[in-house]
């Protein structure tokens, strides 16, 4: 007897935002989405919003195939939304390959999504060199170990080939000296689109999309 439960079954009655949501004027919204986007992220901070920029990262491989997995937001600036990775890894292939991402950011306690699309361009070796470097020493381990993606054969094979890595770093309390990665990149998705999304009690979400147009933006409702 299959005694699972459905999906409708399972997640039935399970609130999917708070009652109190904050308010959303779109006409009020500032010209860049960058403004718009800090002024959403510092109210998600002071509302206690967990891993507020923590961004899931969609791109295709070289057979047209979407993929996705959520990294950290390094920084957002006019220039862009910025992410790292090695480019080595299998999003780094990918972006090779396809030099274009979105990005989707999720605040389910304060019921507001945001999404990103645009051609990506990585940084030059200074700047992924200083990124690197900010990195917590076991990060930077598992960058220079090289098998992100690998098929790992148990957790022992892990912990030998971090520890080799760390025993690099051993000693060395000239931040120069550390070594550093060929492969470590920072990632800036240059929007053509930012859409900001604010759901509403009664089903009625606001959408209000930013689409590049010559040296501004073009604002737009969108029906939910």
């Amino acid at each position: 007897m299959n005694d699972h439960h459905s999906l409708r079954d399972t997640v039935h009655g399970v609130p999917v935002f708070p009652d109190d949501l904050p308010p959303f004027d779109p006409a009020a919204a500032p010209e860049s989405p960058v403004d718009l986007f800090h002024e959403w992220l510092v109210a998600a901070v002071e509302a206690a919003v967990m891993a507020p920029h923590s961004v899931t990262v969609a791109t295709v491989d070289r057979d047209g195939l979407p993929d996705a997995r959520v990294v950290i937001l390094k920084d957002v600036t006019e220039q862009g939304f910025a992410f790292a990775s090695s480019s080595d890894s299998p999003k780094g292939r990918q972006l090779q390959g396809s030099p274009a991402a979105a990005l989707t950011l999720f605040w389910p306690t304060v019921g507001r999504q945001i999404r990103v699309r645009g051609k990506v361009r990585p940084a030059g070796a200074e700047e992924n060199d200083a990124d690197f470097r900010r990195r917590h020493p076991v990060a930077r381990a598992l960058v220079l170990a090289g098998e992100q993606s690998s098929r790992l054969r148990d957790r022992e094979e892990l912990d030998v080939a971090v520890a080799a890595q760390l025993d690099r770093f051993d000693g060395l309390d000239d931040d120069a000296a550390v070594p550093g990665s060929a492969t470590w990149t920072v990632y800036t998705v240059v929007p053509d689109t930012v859409e900001f999304w604010q759901a509403d009690p009664d089903r009625r979400h606001l959408r209000l999309r930013y689409a590049r147009d010559g040296d501004g933006w073009e604002r737009a409702l969108l029906w939910p």
